[in-house]
């Protein structure tokens, strides 16, 4: 599920959904700075203008937009006995440009084409501020999505020099020593830890009482991709049935060529 979003408009804070593969920005939040709040909502839907603009959008964007019911609705609009809100328009219309949402954070939301012609009618200047920052909202997570994919390049990079360097003099991490390869860790993510860190998270844990989190949450990036390349090769020996002291030795000697490689990778060094 996708984390709401929020767009900070001269005074009010703005609520950004995404439902059914769109955006649906509240109008409910939008009234928040003006006099009237909320039942500018009820005003607005029922000018004869918003109808036509609303007809015309689910005309375009609605294969199940009821078109009947619409013009019904066209015909009473405009007279004095003529009432509308949100949640009629939906129920008569089968309308997928609004939604009407309950709960401490409900409230009715609109597709950001509606929100912003909403945001004309309540005020030229304010539609403008809401333009803008709803588009920066989308450049942020435009770069965002740029950053993911670019680091999922670096990774592959990364792991094609891991398969391919050589064992270097200086090793890191420590290899383990036999005292350690004797005892049985019962839990696998602990063999991984004496594998890669030469400690258990229990033992890392009373080593940095200063620290939060735990043994991975402080770990480097070599370390995270190490132990991700750790994880599959423990799974690939456990069904070849090696005991858990032989693969303690296996995973450190791939511990040590990983990091080795990774420390001196120009790919690592540039992403950071």
């Amino acid at each position: 599920m996708t984390k709401n979003r929020v767009l900070n408009v001269k005074e009010s804070s703005i609520t950004v959904i995404h439902q059914k593969e769109a955006d649906y920005i509240s109008l409910t939040d939008m009234t928040s700075s003006f006099r009237e709040g909320s039942g500018l909502i009820g005003k607005w839907i029922t000018n004869k203008n918003t109808l036509e603009y609303l007809g015309v959008w689910e005309k375009i964007n609605n294969p199940d937009f009821n078109y009947p019911e619409f013009g019904v609705i066209e015909k009473e609009s405009g007279t004095n006995r003529f009432i509308m809100s949100v949640g009629q328009w939906i129920t008569r219309t089968k309308s997928i440009g609004m939604l009407v949402k309950a709960g401490r954070y409900g409230g009715t939301f609109a597709n950001k084409d509606i929100a912003f012609h909403f945001a004309m009618w309540l005020s030229p200047e304010f539609q403008i501020y809401l333009v803008n920052e709803f588009q920066r909202l989308k450049e942020n997570e435009n770069n965002r999505l740029k950053d993911e994919w670019n680091l999922q390049r670096i990774l592959a990079k990364v792991n094609y020099q891991i398969h391919t360097d050589a064992i270097k003099e200086n090793l890191i991490p420590r290899e383990i020593t036999k005292h350690q390869i004797s005892i049985v860790y019962a839990n696998e993510a602990d063999l991984l830890n004496v594998a890669l860190f030469g400690i258990t998270a229990k033992e890392w844990r009373e080593n940095n009482l200063d620290k939060k989190g735990n043994i991975r949450d402080c770990s480097t990036l070599e370390q995270l991709v190490v132990l991700s390349n750790m994880e599959s090769i423990n799974a690939l020996l456990i069904g070849q049935g090696l005991p858990q002291g032989n693969r303690l030795i296996e995973l450190n000697k791939v511990a040590i060529t990983q990091m080795k490689s990774l420390l001196e990778s120009n790919a690592v060094k540039k992403f950071k």
